[in-house]
């Protein structure tokens, strides 16, 4: 079992939180400002920054990080890091691909993407 901290599509209520469904879920929590909320369209990805970025903690079975590390194209589009959080050390996952022309997103809520 580990942690995942997630803040984009994997969110409760977003397109791919059914992978989150037998996985338990801890809270919300804002990261260190040390990111960048990317828009990459479909989906988000954070980049090393000075932001805060809103996402949710989950307890995962390795079954399940298998298949959000196949999700993210992890390592050719998204490396798996670690930070410190409420409970613990939490994976998420990184953005590494050329981000030059890509919007941030200023409110470090995905689903704020529009307005909010």
């Amino acid at each position: 079992m580990a942690l995942v901290w997630v803040y984009g599509t994997l969110r409760r209520g977003e397109s791919n939180h059914g992978m989150m469904r037998e996985c338990a879920y801890l809270g919300q929590w804002w990261s260190p400002p040390n990111f960048y909320l990317i828009d990459l369209g479909e989906y988000p990805g954070i980049i090393s920054g000075q932001q805060s970025v809103l996402g949710e903690i989950y307890v995962v079975d390795d079954t399940t990080m298998a298949r959000l590390d196949a999700l993210e194209e992890t390592p050719q589009e998204y490396t798996r890091e670690m930070m410190l959080t409420p409970w613990g050390e939490a994976f998420y996952y990184h953005y590494r691909q050329t981000c030059q022309g890509l919007a941030a997103i200023p409110s470090g809520d995905w689903r704020c993407r529009f307005v909010c």
